[in-house]
């Protein structure tokens, strides 16, 4: 009876990375995870805190970056660009909201790295390769996502509800066409001047045309007196309101630009092939015809422009994605 040669083990090669992590030579035991949980939660927490920190900082004008397309359109139709508030707290906290949000995308690269140092010691090889491969991807077409409503499609949004809303007249019972006389005393008489002039003494009234405001100076500094528009409705916008409106745009096309992954993951799982995927493009454009007429305003260009033609590239790269991804496979030995 012959004895076996002991096995020896040999050590894996390291993986490429510049920092040398292999996840495969990490043998840790249940304790030793939480804690190494921990220490990535701690981790992932402080950037996020001191992004956070930034952003509070330049938390102003992070926040006009958020109106900005909003005083855009109302400066465009010759409205106060200004947006109010019907409640103590409501500034502040929109400000601590906007700041939050804000700190949590530019820091989601960091708190990403901390959870994928923390779960790809648990995933098998060809798994670690999937998202190594696809979550850059997965991040350039969220940010283009988010990228594309914040110069497309909410001006566009916005434009529509604003000309729409300044387009219904305001028609009053006892509404005449008759001339008034001639009054014999001398109206007032308003400059109109663009920026602050300067030597403004107190009690002087001016209308800045650059911002579309009645100003009238009192104890060396200039207040408003808002001009909206004559008809039926005067837009006066909410900015709790507002920014929902904006951060649900983002969200929502940021993981709409996910489709090309869902249909790769489709694919991949088995669940749909490929042929099946070309097959049935008439009916998923079809679909995304009825969605984009329905969850985007405006006229027929504007639809088709913002929502129809996007999904419709990112089906294809979905096809095509997954096309690349058969012949890998099928290539490999």
């Amino acid at each position: 009876m012959t004895t076996a040669a002991p096995r020896t083990h040999e050590p894996e090669p390291k993986d490429k990375e510049s920092n040398g992590f292999d996840p495969d030579q990490y043998r840790m035991t249940v304790g030793e995870h939480l804690e190494e949980l921990r220490w990535r939660l701690i981790l992932a927490l402080g950037g996020f805190a001191i992004v956070l920190a930034v952003c509070l900082f330049f938390g102003t004008d992070v926040l006009s970056a958020f109106c900005a397309p909003l005083v855009n359109v109302l400066a465009k139709h010759d409205i106060n660009p200004q947006v109010v508030t019907d409640e103590v707290g409501e500034g502040f906290m929109t400000f601590i909201e906007i700041s939050v949000i804000s700190a949590a995308a530019l820091a989601s690269p960091w708190i990403l790295y901390q959870v994928w140092q923390f779960v790809a010691a648990g995933l098998y090889p060809h798994e670690r390769k999937y998202v190594t491969r696809y979550l850059p991807l997965s991040i350039s077409l969220l940010v283009s996502g988010m990228l594309f409503v914040y110069f497309l499609v909410l001006p566009w949004t916005i434009e529509f509800f604003i000309t729409f809303s300044t387009g219904i007249p305001l028609r009053l019972a006892q509404q005449t066409s008759m001339v008034a006389p001639a009054t014999t005393q001398p109206l007032l008489q308003v400059p109109i001047v663009k920026g602050q002039p300067n030597g403004v003494p107190d009690g002087g009234l001016y209308f800045d045309r650059s911002d579309m405001r009645l100003k009238l100076f009192i104890n060396g500094a200039p207040r408003v007196i808002a001009i909206n528009s004559n008809q039926l409705i005067a837009p006066e916008i909410k900015l709790s309101t507002y920014i929902d409106l904006v951060v649900g745009m983002l969200i929502t096309f940021g993981l709409a630009f996910q489709l090309p992954l869902v249909v790769l993951a489709l694919e991949r799982i088995g669940i749909i092939e490929v042929a099946v995927l070309k097959s049935a493009r008439r009916y998923v454009y079809f679909g995304m015809s009825i969605l984009a007429a329905a969850i985007t305003p405006g006229d027929v260009v504007t639809a088709t422009v913002a929502l129809i033609v996007p999904l419709c590239a990112l089906y294809e790269l979905g096809i095509w994605l997954a096309v690349m991804g058969k012949k890998k496979s099928t290539a490999s030995p």
